[in-house]
């Protein structure tokens, strides 16, 4: 499970970005004032994302991301000119004030399918398709073949950048198309 902890020296920013998110369905386990705070509550979890902004009570995001468990990503939030010239760490993700709710938003989503991603690839299992899956898979890529003239390679190609851009998967989207291309 993804756990989001928002991290801010100031107890009232920590409260508004907590409320935005969990107000949107982000499953916000807590919210800490000091990165010894953030990396006490990581210690028990395997992933997760850390909201914070540049500077906590006890240190910056970067030691902080220094010192996150492998499975950690941190959305920075802070402006454009107390990082200028600085090189994020590979677990940082930024983030430039004034907010966006809607970029935040989408940040998170983005970074928590990263997540998802990462455990699947590290669990080793690929998703197994059911038969009726494979069908749909089939009959959307003999479609494409033959109205847009592609190769099987490509067809499938197509319904997997398609699947990725939607979030969905792969027989979602082969059923989708299977739906537009039906007469009636």
């Amino acid at each position: 499970m993804q756990s989001i902890i928002v991290a801010y020296s100031n107890p009232e920013d920590a409260k508004k970005i907590r409320s935005i998110l969990v107000r949107n369905g982000m499953p916000v386990l807590s919210a800490c004032l000091s990165g010894a705070q953030v990396l006490s509550r990581t210690g028990s979890l395997e992933e997760g994302i850390i909201v914070c902004g540049y500077h906590l009570r006890d240190m910056i995001y970067r030691d902080l991301a220094d010192n996150l468990p492998p499975g950690f990503q941190m959305l920075l939030i802070t402006s454009s000119s107390r990082i200028s010239g600085e090189t994020m760490p590979d677990n940082v993700v930024f983030l430039s004030t004034p907010l966006k709710v809607s970029e935040m938003l989408q940040s998170l989503q983005l970074m928590m399918g990263d997540l998802r991603v990462r455990r699947k690839k590290k669990n080793g299992k690929p998703a197994q398709r059911n038969e009726k899956e494979k069908q749909l898979i089939e009959q959307a890529k003999a479609i494409l073949m033959e109205r847009n003239h592609m190769t099987e390679p490509e067809a499938h190609r197509y319904l997997q950048k398609c699947a990725m851009d939607s979030g969905t998967k792969v027989s979602e989207t082969a059923e989708m198309i299977l739906l537009l291309a039906s007469p009636g």
